[in-house]
Formats: structure tokens, C-alpha cells, sequence
């Protein structure tokens, strides 16, 4: 239960003003269908989380000894400071609307996805943790939590949160998450 709690708590905090959810604002205030959105955003999350933790997984399981839990400690800390910085909303939602709210919601959504943070936390957490399904199920559960809301409440949630005290806090989760991996380590 752990991985999927941890896992839950990491990608929530790190989706809050990140590129993937101003895509979620974008298409919610572009198309005004939440439900295909959201539904868009669980199929997109689902199989790039997935796909994610398989890679952090057989890196973990290939890779073995202390030198990888310093590696993924690294990799928390550099998502620590990659969470300070603002992401830009994405237009490739824009160019792919003739698909339906759906299907480019789908589309738009795994290709934002790849490479960014919460992608990069799924692939530490799967290889700190060496597990696919919990961990996959408590990042889609963290991208969800943070995205239903962007989609209903759209921009109005964008002013009363003040993203960049949430940027910070989002940082000092993956510090934590960062040290707490390099002792884990150091402890053998």
C-alpha cells in the first residue's frame, strides 16, 4: 500500500501548474465536455504511468548495489528542482481537435506526458519501490486527483492557488522522497 500512497501523494503535488495540467484547463475550456476529457486523461495516464514504471522496474531490476539507489535519489532531487520552474501549456491539443474531445485528449495528453516530471517520478518510484502495478495505479490515481478539478473549475482554480508556493512544496516533497532514498542506501 505504501508505493501506491507515496506514489498517489509524489504525483499529485507534481502535476499542480504543470504542462500536463494546463493541457487539462486548455481542452476543458476549449470543448466544455468534461467527462470525455477526463476520461481522456485516465486512458492517457494509465498507459504512459504504466509504461513508465515498467521502464523504473527493469532498471532496477537490471541494476543493482548501492550506486543505484544514489542514481534514483539524484533523479528525485533533479525532479525537486525541475518542479520550481513553470511549465507552458501545450498547443498540440489545438491541431489535433478534428479526433474528438477524446481521442485528442488521449493523443495530446500521452505525448505531453513523455518525459515530464511526473513521467520521470513514475520511473523512480517504480524502480525505489521495484513494483509496476502499485506504483502505476497510485501515479494515475495522483494525475487524476490534480486534473478532475483543473478540468471543472478550468482557470478559476489557476488564480486562487498560488502555484508557486505549491512549486515549492511539490520540490520539498522529491527532496524528502531524495534524501530519504540516499539513506535508504547508505544503510545497505
Amino acid at each position: 500500500m505504501e508505493p501506491v500512497l507515496i506514489s498517489a501523494l509524489v504525483v499529485a503535488i507534481a502535476e499542480i501548474g504543470d504542462q500536463t495540467q494546463l493541457l487539462a484547463i486548455f481542452l476543458a475550456s476549449r470543448f466544455r465536455k468534461p467527462w470525455p476529457i477526463i476520461a481522456g486523461i485516465l486512458a492517457a495516464t494509465i498507459a504512459n504511468h504504466l509504461l513508465a514504471a515498467t521502464v523504473g522496474y527493469l532498471i532496477s531490476g537490471f541494476l543493482k548495489g548501492a550506486w543505484v539507489q544514489y542514481l534514483i535519489a539524484a533523479s528525485f532531487i533533479a525532479t525537486a528542482i525541475w518542479a520550481l520552474f513553470p511549465d507552458k501549456e501545450d498547443d498540440s491539443a489545438a491541431e489535433a481537435s478534428h479526433m474528438g474531445v477524446f481521442l485528442t485528449t488521449v493523443v495530446a495528453f500521452f505525448l505531453v506526458e513523455m518525459g515530464d516530471k511526473t513521467q520521470i517520478a513514475a520511473i523512480s518510484l517504480a524502480a525505489r519501490f521495484h513494483s509496476i502495478i502499485p506504483v502505476a495505479a497510485g501515479t494515475t490515481l495522483g494525475m487524476m486527483v490534480a486534473n478532475i478539478p483543473a478540468v471543472f473549475l478550468g482557470e478559476r482554480v489557476m488564480r486562487v492557488v498560488p502555484l508557486r508556493y505549491v512549486r515549492i512544496g511539490a520540490a520539498a516533497v522529491f527532496v524528502a522522497l531524495g534524501v530519504w532514498t540516499f539513506v535508504v542506501a547508505l544503510r545497505g
